[in-house]
């Protein structure tokens, strides 16, 4: 058997250990997906939320709730149980049916859904940073009502009108543009951190002209440059790392160091941020999200809340790439075709 892009291992050579180390790392996206969903509809569509629903039951310890739950917010409460339950059951019913699919095949499609994850985000930043940025303009300068209209600056004032109408929409877009493009910006991001920065140089010290949404821009542009690049740097080997220990391992302890760090280390972080950040209404993720909150600068932009959730999208990407890398370092352990060949002629 050639290291090709093949998929599936020849008929009659399932392995149980694969099929269980494939169910559990794809579990653990099942649940990070189903977290998220009760996580909206708990926060944003008020559904009671598996907290409340347990609290109601008296499980696990929970005190009562003061005022029960309704017939219906109980049914609701259930339906979110099931949606775990549901993705769960995806999951071993996909495992059970690919019975002879490679380790390696899965860790390259969580891969591959990290990256479509990342190319949206830095379409959505590049174009909500360029159109909140003409608006600021046209807002401070007392344009934005010839070009728009009395009502309409007035409502493009208020951050949830603005989220919701123009920030929301170019997210979708941005969704769009990245199913049909295949490269990621980072370069072109930084160039563009570095063309912000400039423009408030010239601006400043040439035409003393400096308002708040320059320096906005540039921290927005620039937060989602570090954190979205996050899990396309694990892809390429390209994180820092104490490597007095790990440069002089051997392929194979290095995939053991990696399968375990990614287990007990990478995948756990990634659940500390979710965890922590979107557990409640007021959670720091949360939060910002719900209310479209803002800087208190008059006329910055309004991209703040959007910063909050940089973090979750840091934390999904990472999520999916460490447990594709978990994937990748059990393929090696296995000694599936497909692992990337070493250079031909390394470094000394």
């Amino acid at each position: 058997m050639t290291a090709t892009a093949l998929d599936d291992l020849p008929a009659g050579e399932k392995s149980t250990a694969a099929m269980a180390l494939r169910a559990a790392g794809l579990a653990v996206i099942a649940v990070m997906v189903a977290f998220l969903l009760n996580n909206y509809l708990t926060f944003w569509r008020d559904w009671p939320g598996l907290g409340n629903l347990f609290s109601q039951l008296g499980w696990f310890g929970a005190e009562p709730l003061r005022r029960p739950l309704e017939d219906g917010a109980v049914t609701l409460g259930w339906i979110q149980v099931l949606i775990y339950v549901v993705l769960l059951a995806a999951v071993l019913a996909y495992v059970a049916s690919t019975a002879n699919r490679l380790v390696r095949s899965d860790a390259r499609v969580l891969s591959a859904a990290a990256a479509f994850i990342i190319r949206a985000a830095f379409w959505s930043v590049l174009l909500i940073g360029l159109v909140d940025t003409v608006i600021s303009f046209l807002r401070v300068e007392g344009l934005l009502a010839a070009v728009v209209g009395e009502e309409m600056t007035t409502q493009l004032g208020l951050s949830r009108f603005r989220g919701a109408y123009v920030h929301y929409p170019l997210i979708v877009i941005s969704l769009v543009i990245a199913y049909f493009t295949r490269t990621l910006g980072f370069i072109w991001l930084a160039l563009l951190v570095v063309v912000a920065e400039l423009q408030i140089v010239i601006a400043r010290f040439i035409f003393s002209y400096e308002q708040a949404f320059m320096g906005d821009l540039v921290r927005f542009w620039y937060a989602s440059l570090f954190l979205f690049a996050s899990a396309y740097t694990l892809t390429e080997e390209g994180h820092v790392r104490v490597d007095v220990l790990y440069a002089g391992f051997n392929e194979r302890t290095k995939a053991w160091a990696n399968t375990l760090g990614s287990a007990f280390l990478g995948i756990p972080l990634c659940w500390v941020i979710l965890a922590m950040g979107m557990g409640g209404k007021a959670s720091v993720i949360n939060s910002p999200l719900l209310s479209f909150e803002v800087t208190q600068s008059g006329f910055g932009l309004y991209v703040k809340y959007l910063m909050a959730g940089f973090l979750a999208v840091f934390a999904v990407s990472m999520m999916l790439q460490f447990t594709s890398y978990f994937l990748s370092s059990v393929a090696n352990l296995r000694d599936e075709p497909g692992k990337p060949a070493p250079p031909e002629n390394p470094a000394p």
